[in-house]
């Protein structure tokens, strides 16, 4: 083995080579959510061991300290993204169930989905800069868009149930539904790791979002900025049919009260 400065260096380009990997694994599993194709569920799959192991036997080495943080920081984030790839193929799973059911969603509760997913895609990108760069920006943006999802996903829950209850759906579609509204919120909190991972290394500590729980998040403050440009960027709005439906019902509602309304 050579130095383990450069030993390192090797590794954090394996990682991000992993981490790219994931990110489309990710992707693939949600486009099948929509477009299922049995070829693409042999794409997800996980790699990584073999990474670890090799960090490992560089940790035994004698490092700087430096060196030691950068090893640290690798092993942090490697056990970060196999937990992503395992969600992705949690997506996977679900789509395949979804197909092999025969089941639907609504065309609201897929078009709401879709909501989740973009701001899913969207913190895996701005996780892998933070990761390949140190950028303190990209980094901030991920815990911005981590609590974005997360309200994203007790919204789509919320409204999943409503349609449950109004007989738009089924308990066995609800079920599907929160488990991929589940590994999509923790993809997002295990980009928020990388991200708090990568802040904790720059500000010389490596605790459990030490830096990132001392955050501004007040108004005004950058943060608060960067939160509400996401959390509008990916708003669920009520969609063109159930604006159409309530529009129809309030037309109805005024015709009646004119006595205008002949029921058949």
């Amino acid at each position: 083995m050579t130095t383990p400065a450069i030993a390192i260096d090797r590794c954090k380009k394996v990682v991000m080579e992993m981490f790219e990997k994931t990110i489309e694994g990710v992707s693939c599993a949600c486009d099948i959510l929509s477009e299922y194709d049995s070829k693409v569920i042999d794409k997800v799959k996980k790699y990584e061991d073999k990474i670890g192991t090799y960090l490992v036997r560089i940790s035994t080495r004698d490092l700087s300290e430096s060196d030691s943080k950068s090893v640290s920081e690798l092993l942090h984030i490697i056990g970060d993204i196999e937990r992503i790839s395992d969600h992705s193929v949690g997506i996977a799973k679900s789509a395949e169930e979804i197909h092999d059911k025969k089941l639907h969603f609504s065309e609201n509760a897929r078009k709401e989905l879709k909501v989740l997913i973009n701001a899913a895609k969207d913190i895996l990108n701005q996780s892998q800069t933070a990761f390949e760069n140190n950028d303190m920006d990209a980094s901030l943006t991920v815990e911005a868009l981590e609590e974005v999802i997360d309200h994203l996903k007790h919204q789509l829950k919320k409204r999943h149930i409503d349609r449950l209850k109004n007989g738009k759906c089924t308990i066995e579609q609800g079920f599907i539904m929160t488990d991929i509204l589940t590994s999509l919120e923790r993809i997002s909190d295990h980009c928020s790791n990388i991200a708090g991972c990568v802040e904790e290394i720059d500000h010389d500590s490596l605790g459990l979002h030490a830096y990132s729980s001392e955050i501004d998040k007040n108004p005004g403050s950058k943060f608060y900025q960067v939160y509400t440009q996401n959390k509008d960027k990916y708003a669920i709005d009520l969609g063109l049919l159930q604006i159409k439906e309530r529009r129809l019902i309030l037309c109805i509602q005024f015709m009646k009260n004119c006595g205008l309304y002949l029921q058949n």
